[in-house]
């Protein structure tokens, strides 16, 4: 054993899993004390796999672990929890119909004979709250009730009560504004100074150069680099994940743009979505950019049906016919696809396979009587597991057990089955890897040139940038501009983005001046 090995807060060591394949062949790791080490690579790569082998989530095939110099091999959860390694995973482990405070103590509320002292759980949760900054909040509000963002905060504050001496964050900013983002890396350096042993696991290259001390690559289940996070830019992290280079820009290959397919004219839902009008052409990409709370998601929910506007028209094809979107339903039959922001809570039946997931959409091809024909579904799987090139054991392996990139590639491939002339995608690459997030591009390449109308909404302006061909702004529910490819800066794009709110805020202190301070 090493020197390092030896001083190690944790150390692991020819750590492998197996389920229909090796996800993971022979990593030996150390984390030190106090220590922040980036573990990143591909969707697939086996990161969440590692960290949950370390969690106590899951138990490895092959190598062993040592804790504090004492051999380490977690039957639980709960056991490594008991020991001070915690885990804040992607899929938030929160009850929504209880109250935050209850959440935060849920396995050791105060109080006696079966009553719960709610003075004492209110005071507990406070001081736990604002350690991440929730103090705003008040801890009797239900989980439910809160953005997904604040409740990640909440997930993280519940990990932090007790003793603490190893912590995994998987992808903790994927669903945070930047002010949340900040007051993260704040809480980190505090527990660093305590001692604490940081896992990061991330796909932001950027954060990882921040926070980090060392990085650990893994690339196809093998790890492929363990070095000082000082010794690689973003670039050579990018080729030691991929395993080839991949630069700034894309060929999104030779297309015709048509006449308009999408036709939006004055659509308004309440306060979220204000006189909205814009059209999409034939094998066009339109970006939609704006701020978190902008109207973005709302928007494509309108169009979809998933919610009823208030104002407004649809129209689709050439000339425009405006068609009555009341229900999802509506939107497929008049085919129009949407592939979901949340692919876990909206997109995925996580529990089954890849084949009753595809299939989920496609019923009528697969089906006779209300009978499945198995033969069938496996088939239609097949072609979008081979198509979208989605990394797997086959059509039976279920689809909790894939990466965040290939979940997302079922999601995609569900609809590509149905050939839908409209597409709306609501952050289709978030949480995924930079190499998924290529191959993605690379298919919304292909589907403008096979004439489709693509709606994308990214919180990335460099993605939008990089893809689109027009980029439609959204501030405070309205579109404010529309830029042409080759005409956008991205100072123009998030002036746009914040001109919605300066403006509702100078109406708001000319209605009542003596308001506001």
């Amino acid at each position: 054993m090493s020197a390092r090995a030896a001083n190690a807060v944790l150390s692991v060591s020819g750590i492998g899993k197996t389920y229909a394949q090796p996800v993971l062949t022979g990593i030996d790791l150390t984390l030190m004390r106090g220590e922040v080490l980036a573990l990143t690579g591909e969707n697939g790569a086996g990161k969440s796999t590692l960290s949950k082998i370390i969690g106590g989530l899951v138990a490895p095939t092959t190598g062993q672990m040592q804790f504090q110099g004492q051999d380490y091999c977690p039957g639980s959860r709960a056991q490594a929890e008991g020991l001070g390694i915690r885990m804040v995973m992607q899929e938030l482990n929160l009850l929504p119909t209880l109250s935050v405070a209850e959440n935060l103590f849920l396995h050791n509320l105060p109080g006696r004979v079966g009553w719960i002292n709610r003075k004492q759980l209110r005071k507990a949760a406070i001081e736990a709250m604002a350690q991440v900054g929730l103090d705003a909040i008040d801890p009797d509000t239900l989980v439910g009730e809160l953005g997904i963002g604040h409740q990640q905060m909440v997930e993280i504050a519940r990990n932090l009560i007790g003793d603490c001496h190893v912590l995994i964050l998987d992808e903790p900013t994927a669903m945070l504004t930047a002010r949340e983002v900040e007051m993260l890396f704040e809480q980190i350096t505090r527990l660093q100074a305590r001692g604490v042993s940081i896992i990061y696991i991330s796909h932001r290259l950027e954060e990882l150069a921040r926070v980090a001390q060392r990085i650990a690559v893994l690339r196809d289940g093998d790890l492929v680099c363990v070095e000082p996070m000082a010794n690689y830019n973003s670039e050579q992290l990018v080729t030691l994940m991929v395993g080839r280079e991949l630069g700034e820009h894309i060929d999104m290959g030779a297309r015709k743009i048509g006449a308009p397919v999408l036709t939006v004219k004055g659509l308004s839902r309440a306060d979220k979505v204000r006189d909205v009008s814009f059209e999409v052409r034939a094998g066009e990409i339109f970006g939609i950019s704006g701020l978190i709370g902008a109207g973005r998601t709302e928007l494509l929910r309108l169009i979809f049906g998933a919610d009823v506007a208030d104002s407004g028209t649809i129209a689709l094809g050439t000339p425009a016919q405006i068609v009555g979107i009341r229900s999802p339903v509506d939107a497929v039959g008049h085919g129009i696809a949407l592939i979901t922001e949340d692919r876990k809570g909206e997109g995925l039946l996580l529990t089954q396979s890849i084949g009753a997931n595809i299939a989920l959409g496609n019923m009528p091809g697969i089906s006779s009587a209300g009978v499945v024909d198995n033969a069938g579904e496996s088939a239609l799987a097949r072609r979008q597991i081979d198509a979208m090139r989605i990394r797997s054991s086959g059509p039976a392996q279920r689809v909790s057990e894939l990466s965040g990139g290939n979940q997302q590639k079922v999601v995609i491939g569900r609809w590509l089955e149905r050939d839908c002339s409209v597409l709306l995608f609501d952050e289709p690459t978030r949480g995924i890897d930079v190499g998924a997030k290529f191959d993605i591009y690379n298919l919304l390449g292909e589907l403008t040139r096979q004439g489709k109308a693509l709606v994308v909404v990214s919180s990335d302006l460099r993605e939008l940038m990089l893809i689109c061909d027009r980029i439609g702004v959204l501030s405070a529910g309205r579109l404010i501009d529309t830029f042409e490819r080759d005409s956008w800066t991205q100072d123009e794009l998030l002036a746009a983005a914040f001109a919605g709110y300066q403006k509702r805020d100078a109406q708001l202190f000319e209605a009542a001046p003596g308001d506001l301070s």
